[in-house]
């Protein structure tokens, strides 16, 4: 089971999340969210944390080359794209980043197209992302099967292992939901351990009645080189 803590603002709450386990931490740039953090102090962060941590730079209808800018000067693992970008904002992204996931709307009718995203994962939020509320889980129904689909909104230690039973999705990711005071930013170390705790044995739970969520690797791509396409002089 993949698991994904998000709206990180802190160095302390990154070391946290990873000494418990986590896959992949995600920072905010999105104006507007409580969460959201500034290139320099992710760059400060990612600069401490262990080289096989994946790290996510979350956008939401940014501009396809300022998002590709962002994630490969700091030296993230990869974006996800949390607005309305088209498929080809998508491809264009993914062209330059080692791991690209994709966030839909629950109940949004571009889910079912989701299997013509190129990214690596497909990510379904409540329909009002960063809220914090729980969404109707059959909406997920909606998503393509064969795609790796992360499920978010309103999780948190006490129904994640419900979600996880009902949608059986290849990853899981929280945000307000193991934090300190929701909205705070701030990260809970009870809230966080428990959650990644109960992902982990529900999913393997759920696995071995001969359920296969697919891989759970991190990215392997080649990181993209942005320095190449920097005029030299």
């Amino acid at each position: 089971m993949f698991v994904k803590i998000c709206g990180i603002t802190t160095e302390e709450d990154a070391l946290l999340a990873v000494a418990l386990g986590v896959d992949a931490l995600g920072f905010v740039f999105a104006p507007g969210s409580p969460r959201q953090v500034s290139p320099p102090t992710v760059r400060d962060i990612v600069r401490r944390l262990p080289p096989e941590t994946m790290t996510i730079g979350v956008f939401r209808d940014e501009r396809p080359e300022r998002v590709i800018e962002t994630v490969n000067r700091i030296g993230l693992t990869g974006a996800q794209l949390h607005g309305r970008e088209p498929m080809s904002e998508a491809r264009q992204v993914r062209l330059h980043v080692q791991f690209l996931i994709h966030a839909f709307p629950a109940g949004d009718d571009a889910l079912a197209s989701a299997a013509n995203s190129p990214a690596d994962a497909i990510l379904v939020d409540s329909p009002t992302p960063g809220s914090g509320r729980v969404f109707d889980w059959t909406l997920a129904e909606g998503a393509p099967s064969g795609v790796r689909l992360i499920l978010a909104g309103g999780l948190d230690p006490t129904n994640v292992a419900d979600a996880v039973r009902r949608v059986r999705p290849w990853g899981v990711d929280v945000s307000s939901g193991v934090e300190t005071v929701a909205g705070s930013g701030r990260k809970d170390p009870r809230k966080v351990r428990a959650f990644i705790g109960t992902a982990r044995e529900v999913g393997a739970e759920v696995a071995a009645n001969g359920w296969d969520p697919g891989p759970s690797d991190a990215a392997t791509a080649t990181p993209y080189d942005w320095a190449f396409d920097e005029p030299r002089g």
